[in-house]
C-alpha cells in the first residue's frame, strides 16, 4: 500500500480514549435504532416497485430507476454528511437527518405520477445518509479491539430494509395505501426527539478544523480510502442491490406475488443483517482480510449457481440466502477494516466516501439487471457479472490488501 507524500499513514494517529461503561452500549443502541428507522424509510419504494410498475405501465428499466434513485442519493449524500458528523457530532446531525427524511415520506401519500415519484425518491435518499452519521459516532465510543464488532452491531440497522419488505405491502393492503408512510413518519419524528435527548459525543472526540471539502480532499488522497471503497461497493452494494431489486426479480423469474416476493426479500435482508456483526466479530479475531477473501469467493460461486435459474426450492433459496450471509459478513468486515486504519478525526469523512461507494455499488446492478432482462429476457448475464466482480474483489483483497493487514497490525 502506498500513501501520498505529506499524508501521514492512517494508523499513526491516536483515537479518542476508550470510554466503556454503561454509556457506550446506550450510544450504540440509540445509533443502531436510528440507522434502522432511517433505512426503513429509505427502502419504502422497493417493495412497492412491482405494483407501481403494473399500475403505471412502466418498463423494467423504468421500475429499476425508480427504486435506484433513493439509493444513489443516499449514497452520495453520505460524503457531506460524514464530514458534517466529524465537525458537529452525531447529537446534532442524526436528529437533523431523521427530521429531513420525514418530508419525502409524507410526500409519498399525495404523489402518484412517475415523475413525482422520482423526485420524491430523490429526497427519500436522505434517509440513507444516516449510515455515515452512526459509524463515526460508534467508533468514537469503542476501542480498536472491539470496534469491528460494535460497528457490526450498528450494521443491524440494515434491517430497516427487511422491515420495509415485511410491512409495506401488508400495511397498504390492510389499512390503505398511505398507512406505511404515515407510520414511518411518526416513528421518524419520535426518533429525532429521542436522538437529541440521548445521544452524546464521545469524550475526547477530535473536532477537525478547516473546511469540509478540504478534509474530504485529504481523505481522498489516502490510497486506502479507495481500496476500501471498492471492497464496500461489492459487499454492501451487492446487499443493497438485492434488497431493492429482489421483489421484481422473484416476481419475474419465479412468478411470485408481490407480498410473497417482499416476504422472501425480507428473509434475505434479515440474514444479511445478522451476518454483519458476525463479520465484524471474525475480523476482530482473524483480521478483516481473510474474512473478505472467503466471503467474496463464496458470493462468486453462488452467483454462478443462481445464473442458471434453478428451482426456487431448494437450490435458488440456498443460493440467495447464502449470498445474503456472505454479503452481510463482508460488509461488517470492510468497516472493521475502516475502524483499524482510518485516522480518528477523519473516520466520518472516510465513512462518507466508503459508504457512498457501497450505495453506488447498489445503484448500478438494478439498472443493469433491468436493462439485461429487457434486452435478453434473462437475468443470467447480470448474475454472471456479479460473480466476476465478486471474484475480482476476492483476488484483489488477497493480493493487494495483505500488505495493509501487516501495516494495520
Amino acid at each position: 500500500m502506498t500513501v501520498n507524500r505529506g499524508t501521514p499513514p492512517a494508523t499513526t494517529r491516536p483515537g479518542p480514549p476508550a470510554t466503556g461503561g454503561a454509556t457506550a452500549p446506550l450510544q450504540l443502541a440509540v445509533s443502531t435504532l436510528g440507522f434502522l428507522v432511517n433505512f426503513w424509510a429509505w427502502a419504502l419504494l422497493g417493495p412497492l416497485g412491482p405494483g407501481i410498475k403494473e399500475r403505471l405501465g412502466l418498463s423494467f428499466a423504468a421500475q429499476s430507476l425508480l427504486v435506484a434513485v433513493p439509493v444513489v442519493v443516499g449514497s452520495l449524500g453520505r460524503i457531506p454528511v460524514g464530514a458534517l458528523t466529524d465537525r458537529y457530532g452525531a447529537r446534532l446531525v442524526f436528529p437533523l437527518v431523521t427530521a429531513a427524511t420525514i418530508i419525502p415520506v409524507l410526500t409519498l401519500t399525495v404523489v402518484s405520477s412517475y415523475a413525482a415519484l422520482i423526485v420524491t425518491g430523490f429526497f427519500l435518499g436522505i434517509g440513507g445518509t444516516a449510515f455515515a452519521v452512526g459509524v463515526p459516532h460508534v467508533s468514537g465510543w469503542y476501542p480498536p479491539a472491539r470496534r469491528g464488532f460494535a460497528i457490526g452491531v450498528f450494521g443491524i440497522g440494515m434491517g430497516g430494509t427487511a422491515i420495509a419488505n415485511f410491512t409495506t405491502v401488508r400495511l397498504a393492503d390492510a389499512y390503505g395505501d398511505n398507512a406505511p408512510f404515515l407510520l414511518v413518519a411518526v416513528i421518524l419524528a419520535a426518533y429525532a426527539v429521542l436522538a437529541f435527548v440521548l445521544l452524546r459525543d464521545a469524550p475526547g472526540r477530535i473536532r477537525p478544523t478547516g473546511s469540509a471539502w478540504r478534509r474530504l480532499a485529504g481523505v481522498g488522497r489516502l490510497t486506502v480510502t479507495w481500496q476500501l471503497c471498492f471492497l464496500y461497493a461489492v459487499g454492501f452494494g451487492g446487499f443493497v442491490a438485492f434488497s431493492v431489486y429482489m421483489p421484481a426479480y422473484l416476481r419475474t423469474t419465479y412468478d411470485l406475488s408481490p407480498a410473497d416476493g417482499a416476504l422472501r426479500t425480507a428473509g434475505f435482508v434479515v440474514l444479511a443483517v445478522a451476518a454483519r456483526p458476525v463479520g465484524g466479530w471474525l475480523s476482530d479475531r482473524l483480521h478483516p482480510v481473510p474474512v473478505l477473501v472467503w466471503c467474496f469467493s463464496g458470493v462468486a460461486a453462488l452467483a454462478v449457481v443462481q445464473a442458471f435459474e434453478p428451482r426456487l426450492m431448494p437450490v435458488a433459496t440456498i443460493a440467495l440466502l447464502g449470498m445474503a450471509i456472505l454479503l452481510g459478513a463482508a460488509s461488517g468486515a470492510v468497516f472493521a477494516l475502516v475502524g483499524k486504519v482510518a485516522p480518528a478525526e477523519q473516520v466520518g469523512a472516510v465513512t462518507g466516501l466508503v459508504g457512498a461507494a457501497g450505495g453506488l455499488g447498489g445503484f448500478v446492478p438494478p439498472l443493469v439487471m433491468g436493462w439485461v432482462y429487457g434486452a435478453q429476457g434473462s437475468y443470467a448475464i447480470g448474475l454472471m457479472l456479479l460473480s466476476d466482480v465478486a471474484l475480482a474483489a476476492a483476488v484483489f483483497t488477497a493480493v493487494k490488501m495483505s500488505g495493509l493487514a501487516r501495516r494495520a497490525d
